[in-house]
């Protein structure tokens, strides 16, 4: 499975515990930076990621801010995104079951780089579940042919 990666400044050292943590686990990473703690602006960096999904060059990715909320606004106005933050294992899971995420996002500033890799982990781990609630996803699709 090829991921993409992303931060911005406050994400930055989160993102790359992360990444390591994929590279040790035999995941392809393709990280679109930030590549410093120098400021940047998280929309830039939440495009790439969500342009990544959609084009099918990486099947799922992950951003990181300061608190995930900023990467997750900003991935969801793309067309096909379901950016989810999370910040413990039950709803990792329970994001990837009952919503089919396709976009993880972590706050550097509210998650700790263990619990951060256990819910990576999960997510990864998790499988939609599909059934009753490919009824919900199709919904989302309709909201986003109707308002976008």
């Amino acid at each position: 499975m090829k991921i993409g990666i992303a931060s911005d400044h406050g994400g930055f050292q989160l993102k790359e515990v992360i990444k390591a943590h994929l590279v040790d686990n035999g995941e392809e990473v393709v990280d679109y930076g930030c590549h410093s703690k120098e400021s940047v602006d998280f929309p830039d960096y939440a495009k790439l990621v969500g342009e990544s999904i959609i084009k099918k060059e990486n099947q799922l990715g992950i951003l990181c801010c300061g608190t995930g909320i900023g990467m997750s606004i900003a991935a969801n106005k793309m067309k096909g995104i379901r950016a989810a933050v999370v910040g413990d294992v039950f709803s990792a899971k329970a994001t990837k079951e009952h919503n089919n995420s396709n976009i993880l996002c972590l706050g550097e500033r509210v998650t700790g780089e263990g619990l951060a890799c256990l819910i990576v982990d999960t997510w990864l781990q998790a499988e939609f579940l599909g059934g009753r609630h490919s009824n919900r996803i199709d919904g989302i699709n309709k909201l986003e042919t109707y308002y976008c």
